[in-house]
């Protein structure tokens, strides 16, 4: 704890003076860009990998980035999902898994969740991809299947969130846009779901990504206050 006493400290005499009329601003109301849907690992800082400030990001975190069906019976994740579309009118909504998932890996080595009764029934939620990467790799293992699972589970969880009416009625309208992303922590980089929802192409000055990663990046490269803050 000392570290995470010290780092308040450093909060409260720097980096909140130094931000302090975003912070009133955002004491009043918030307006964020974006849900931003990933995993509860410790790795993923979504703020720092979109360089969001306060008040960009909506964010939902669980192990494994899962979206319930809705045929489950609702809890928090899709409690949270719903405040953003409908109260705080969000229009895009980014799921976002990432590499060496620890969900994932149980999913595939169910004996190592054995005895995390909740973590095993919650992991459940990944089947529809466990059974596509069994499809595809039938007596495969090691990094290439995992990393596979990853990007299927993105897909997977996609399809979860367009069983809720709330999202897929805007979706249909095209008043919502749903995003899937993986993220590579040793190198740092993010494919994107292509607009097929077959396939993920590189995010970033270098790659192609899909067609709404495109016009993203395509805003971000004009926005100069942008790059300063980089």
């Amino acid at each position: 704890m000392k570290k995470l006493y010290e780092g308040l400290n450093l909060f409260q005499r720097m980096a909140y003076p130094a931000h302090k009329a975003l912070f009133e601003r955002l004491a009043k109301n918030q307006s964020p860009q974006a849900v931003f849907i990933t995993c509860s690992d410790s790795r993923i800082v979504p703020n720092l990998l979109v360089q969001a400030e306060p008040g960009d990001l909506f964010i939902l975190r669980n192990a494994g980035n899962v979206i319930p069906p809705a045929t489950v019976a609702p809890g928090g994740t899709i409690a949270s999902l719903e405040y953003a579309v409908r109260a705080l009118g969000i229009r895009d909504v980014v799921l976002c898994g990432h590499s060496n998932c620890g969900a994932m890996s149980g999913i595939l080595h169910p004996e190592s969740v054995e005895s995390m009764p909740a973590v095993r029934s919650w992991v459940r939620h990944a089947e529809p991809a466990l059974r596509a990467v069994r499809e595809r790799f039938p007596e495969g293992d090691g990094d290439e299947v995992l990393d596979a699972l990853v990007e299927l589970n993105v897909v997977a969880q996609l399809r979860n969130v367009l069983t809720h009416g709330f999202v897929s009625a805007l979706v249909e309208k095209g008043e919502l846009e749903l995003h899937g992303w993986v993220y590579d922590i040793a190198s740092g980089t993010v494919k994107g779901l292509d607009a097929d929802g077959k396939r993920f192409s590189p995010i970033g000055a270098s790659g192609t990504g899909s067609r709404d990663e495109r016009k993203l990046l395509a805003s971000l490269e004009a926005d100069e206050e942008f790059w300063e803050r980089l």
